[in-house]
Order: C-alpha cells, then sequence, then structure tokens
C-alpha cells in the first residue's frame, strides 16, 4: 500500500472554529497535512484521503507549543469558506 503525504498552509483572516476542535482558533497561518492511499487496483494512479490534520498552537500556549489535531476535510473546507466570506468592514 502506497501512502503519500500532501503539506499546505492554510490562512485564515479571522478567528475561527472547526468541528471537532472544541475551542476557537485565533487568525494565522496553519500548517494542514493530507494523508493519501493509493488506489491499487485500478490500471491508473489515484489516492484517497485518508486523514487530515492541522497543526494548531496548544490550549493555553502562546504560540510556543503546538498539537496536531485530525479533522475533517469537510470541516475544514467549511472552515475556510465561513472565513473568506466575513466581512472586514
Amino acid at each position: 500500500m502506497t501512502i503519500r503525504s500532501r503539506r499546505e498552509v492554510v490562512t485564515f483572516n479571522h478567528p475561527f472554529q472547526i468541528k471537532g476542535i472544541d475551542r476557537q482558533l485565533p487568525a494565522g497561518a496553519y500548517e494542514v497535512v493530507t494523508d493519501e492511499e493509493m488506489i491499487e487496483s485500478l490500471s491508473f494512479p489515484a489516492f484517497r484521503r485518508i486523514a487530515t490534520m492541522i497543526e494548531v498552537p496548544a490550549e493555553g500556549s502562546r504560540g510556543l507549543k503546538m498539537g496536531v489535531i485530525s479533522i475533517g476535510s469537510v470541516d475544514l473546507a467549511d472552515a475556510r469558506r465561513t472565513d473568506a466570506g466575513i466581512s472586514d468592514g
């Protein structure tokens, strides 16, 4: 079984909340890691998502300690869509 990891930095312009995380997170840049496994029964390379994780500041820390939390990719997309829809004015 072949597994690959993709990393991306996701920026939130406003404090936000993601389902599965019991607190509001501050605006800023967050590293998101997505693990995917190859579907080997196909005649062409294809991958399916098996895990999505976000690195967040540890609760009560001042940005020095980080923790990794498993989240749903749909929940991340929802949080990004909500953040993009918030007016700054």
